[in-house]
């Protein structure tokens, strides 16, 4: 952790008005899912790629107030400022450039409380099982 995450911890503490977001700087990249080891939240990464509406061409994609928008406001090949927002199922080198990427929470799953377990007949004893008469 660096100074400024334990300094904000301890703020919390003293005023719990304050919101301290966690922003997941340790999940790498390189991952698709991770845990969080300051959060400890499940995060998944999402790349994100624009292209222009008119010509198809990659535009440098950048996240602003949590959307994804090109990071010039037109196209450099053919001058329009419409453009389009793909959604990358996988980030390869050559798109690296031009993705941005949105690290994602991902709601923990509600488990039941109660386990059950069933046991086939057999003809032999149970060595693991406890065996109730």
């Amino acid at each position: 952790m660096s100074l400024t995450d334990d300094l904000l911890k301890i703020a919390s503490l003293f005023f719990p008005s304050i919101n301290v977001k966690c922003t997941h700087d340790k999940i790498r990249p390189d991952m698709e899912k991770g845990y969080c080891p300051d959060c400890g939240k499940l995060i998944q990464n999402e790349w994100y790629i624009t292209r222009c509406a008119c010509c198809g061409v990659k535009i440098r994609a950048m996240v602003k107030n949590g959307n994804i928008v090109p990071q010039n406001h037109f196209c450099h090949n053919c001058g329009s400022e419409e453009y389009t927002v793909e959604k990358l199922p996988q980030i390869n080198f050559i798109d690296i450039n031009f993705a941005a990427l949105i690290k994602k929470e991902i709601p923990e799953l509600v488990l039941p409380s109660t386990t059950r377990c069933w046991q086939e007949r057999t003809t032999e004893q149970p060595k693991l099982l406890v065996q109730y008469l």
